[in-house]
């Protein structure tokens, strides 16, 4: 019997100052370490720069990135020391999604609404074509 590996999500934020080339390299650096040691990327959220509720390290917007992967316990170790390392990395966080946490998930998925179709756009009124002004040539609005 081959054990699974725990499921895992680390989110963590980048200095949004440097140049995008470098924040996706950070980005794929930080997948290639998830997967060379073992660890197999479910999903990779970019949610993009945002403002900081607080500045960190003067700095006050930051490129947030989430990544959720299976992976051995001792990768977490490596992947956060990576991070410490990374003077581009402001902040980090790895969690552990025990049953509970998988569980609250698909709850709060089937309790979200469905996808409601947009409205059909409203058809626009037929513009008037006669003059605006008797004996004149310009049509009304």
């Amino acid at each position: 019997m081959t054990a699974t590996k725990p499921l895992y999500e680390t989110t963590f934020i980048i200095n949004a100052s440097i140049e995008d080339t470098q924040i996706e390299s950070l980005i794929n650096h930080t997948q290639e370490l998830i997967t060379s040691n073992g660890g197999e990327i479910v999903a990779l959220n970019k949610w993009g720069r945002k403002r900081l509720a607080y500045a960190i390290e003067k700095k006050n917007n930051g490129f947030y990135v989430n990544i959720e992967f299976n992976a051995p316990g001792a990768l977490i170790g490596r992947l956060e020391h990576a991070f410490q390392l990374d003077e581009n990395v402001l902040r980090f966080l790895t969690i552990h999604l025990d049953k509970k946490a998988l569980a609250a998930r698909q709850r709060s998925a089937a309790l979200a609404p469905a996808a409601i179709p947009a409205a059909p756009a409203a058809p626009t009124p037929a513009v008037d074509k006669e003059p605006l002004f008797p004996g004149s040539d310009a049509p009304a609005n």
